[in-house]
C-alpha cells in the first residue's frame, strides 16, 4: 500500500519506521510547547495524508514517552478523507512539565482496514450470555 503525504511547512519530518517491522510510522512536531503535569495540548506535525479508502490512520502513543514521561495520546482517529495537518493531542500523565521541541517524536501512526456497517434499527436486540454486564462483569 502507499500512502500519499504533503510536508505542509519547512518544519515537517516524513513519518518514519523504528524498525522494519514496526507496526507505527513516527510523527514528529512540528512546533516547540511545554505541556504541564495533568494537561493536555495539541501539537501540530504539519503533515497531510492520502489514506486509501478503507483505512484509517489510528495515532498511538510511543511507548518510550509513556513508561517515561507518563505521555499518552487522546483521540487519534485519521479518516481517509482529511486532508489537513495531523494534530496529536499528548496528555501529560507524569508530574513534570513535559517539554516537546521542534523535531521530537511525539506518537506514531498506525494504518488499519475497517469496515462501514449499514445501522439498521430494531425493536430488540439479541440476547446473549453477557446481556447487560459490563465494566469489570467478565472479572470473575
Amino acid at each position: 500500500m502507499t500512502i500519499n503525504f504533503k510536508k505542509l511547512s519547512e518544519l515537517a519530518k516524513q513519518p518514519t519506521k523504528g524498525s522494519i517491522y514496526a507496526a507505527g510510522y513516527d510523527l514528529y512536531a512540528a512546533e516547540s510547547t511545554a505541556i504541564p503535569s495533568c494537561v493536555h495540548g495539541l501539537i501540530k506535525t504539519n503533515i497531510s495524508m492520502e489514506i486509501p479508502e478503507g483505512f484509517y490512520g489510528r495515532i498511538a502513543p510511543r511507548s518510550g514517552l509513556a513508561y517515561k514521561y507518563g505521555i499518552d495520546v487522546l483521540a487519534g482517529v485519521i479518516d481517509s478523507d482529511y486532508r489537513g495537518d495531523i494534530g496529536v493531542i499528548l496528555m501529560n500523565h507524569g508530574d513534570d512539565t513535559f517539554i516537546v521541541n521542534k523535531g521530537d517524536r511525539i506518537a506514531q501512526i498506525i494504518f488499519e482496514k475497517h469496515y462501514s456497517a449499514v445501522l439498521n434499527e430494531v425493536k430488540n436486540v439479541s440476547n446473549s450470555e453477557r446481556e447487560q454486564g459490563g465494566f469489570g462483569s467478565t472479572g470473575r
